[in-house]
């Protein structure tokens, strides 16, 4: 039986997502693009599989995980309730925690480095073999924009070595470019060079369609400047919870 507290969480989010697949349908449509030109990922990180079943009820099928182990727990819990769900790893990931991002991710959005597309193809291959998954991991290389360590991410003009060693990896497929644009400047900048960026990049990398870029507060300029993903958690879920689950 479902709770009181259970209908008003499902009545929010099922506002909130309304609003957000409203705010993403008008910026395709004045982008020119296609209606379905644009996935949205719904991040969940730090909230609960309850909150993913919801969604799933809603009609969502694609979310973003960015924490271990949450991550893997709450994606086991939904895959033994539902099939045809997409979870992806969207946050940094650390190259001893690749062999249990490659049992459960679609994709990963944030490989930056050599260590961990090495890490992840022995995962990856690990996890084919076992029959773990169906098919090869999927890559987005993240750029950096502002050269910003910190902030994670590759300066355009290494993507190529990144680039080739996930095109020479068996269990991994490169799918495009990830970034987080910085916080000074108008979001607008920030978007037009990452189009440049990507669009220089499938000169030579003509399967690196994807470009995941725009979230709750960027997404408009993100989807003008070609994005084929957006990852918006708080925008749907609300702020996140004092207590993780």
């Amino acid at each position: 039986m479902t709770s009181p507290a259970d209908d008003a969480r499902t009545a929010e989010l099922a506002e909130r997502l309304g609003a957000v697949r409203a705010r993403l349908a008008a910026a395709v449509a004045a982008a020119g693009r296609p209606a379905a030109a644009v996935e949205l990922l719904v991040v969940t990180k730090y909230f609960p599989a309850q909150d993913v079943r919801r969604l799933i009820a809603l009609g969502e099928r694609a979310f973003g995980e960015s924490r271990e182990p949450e991550a893997s727990r709450k994606v086991a819990e939904i895959r033994a309730e539902v099939t045809g769900v997409a979870f992806d790893m969207i946050g940094s990931v650390q190259t001893k925690k690749a062999k249990v991002v490659a049992r459960w991710a679609r994709s990963v959005h944030s490989v930056d480095r050599d260590k961990l597309v090495v890490a992840l193809e022995a995962a990856a291959a690990a996890a084919l073999d076992a029959g773990d998954r169906a098919d090869p991991l999927g890559v987005y290389l993240q750029v950096s924009l502002d050269g910003d360590p910190a902030r994670g991410g590759v300066v355009a003009a290494d993507l190529s070595a990144l680039a080739d060693l996930v095109v020479e990896a068996p269990a991994l497929e490169l799918r495009g470019l990830m970034a987080i644009a910085p916080l000074d400047g108008p979001r607008e900048r920030w978007m037009a060079e990452l189009a440049d960026v990507h669009e220089r990049f499938q000169e030579t990398y003509p399967q690196a369609v994807g470009l995941s870029a725009g979230m709750s507060g960027d997404m408009e300029p993100a989807v003008h400047y070609g994005s084929t993903c957006v990852r918006v958690g708080t925008a749907i879920l609300g702020d996140r919870p004092l207590l993780s689950q």
